[in-house]
Order: C-alpha cells, then structure tokens, then sequence
C-alpha cells in the first residue's frame, strides 16, 4: 500500500505543481518527511494524511487507494 500512497502523493503534487519544499511548507512538516513518503521509507501517519487530503482537496480514501479518484 505504501507505493500507492507514495504514487498517489507524486501524481497530486504534479497537479498541483507543487515540490517536496512548497508541499512540506503548505502542510506543515518538514522536506525530508515527504522525501520519505515518496521514496517509501516511511508512511504518513492519520494526521499526516487529513492534512494531504486537505491540501489536495481529496479524502484519505483515495490516498490510501480505496478510490479509484
């Protein structure tokens, strides 16, 4: 599920024409904790998330891939 996630994330930030550095300053965090979730290191947690659906106006479910879109 973590490449989904990872890929998911990826296709919204093209979107939205947003970076690792404007996505991490639009939600909050820090560069390297997106870096992260992109290369599959690590996966956002439920706060991590709500703020990622927000920022993309989408739901988690989507995210996560339980949507198709």
């Amino acid at each position: 599920m973590e490449v989904l996630i990872a890929q998911r994330i990826k296709e919204l930030m093209t979107e939205s024409d947003l970076n690792q550095v404007k996505l991490a300053q639009k939600i909050g965090l820090k560069q390297n904790t997106i870096s992260a979730w992109l290369s599959g290191k690590k996966q956002p947690c439920i706060e991590s998330l709500w703020l990622l659906a927000d920022c993309f106006k989408t739901d988690i479910d989507y995210l996560v891939g339980r949507k198709k879109y």
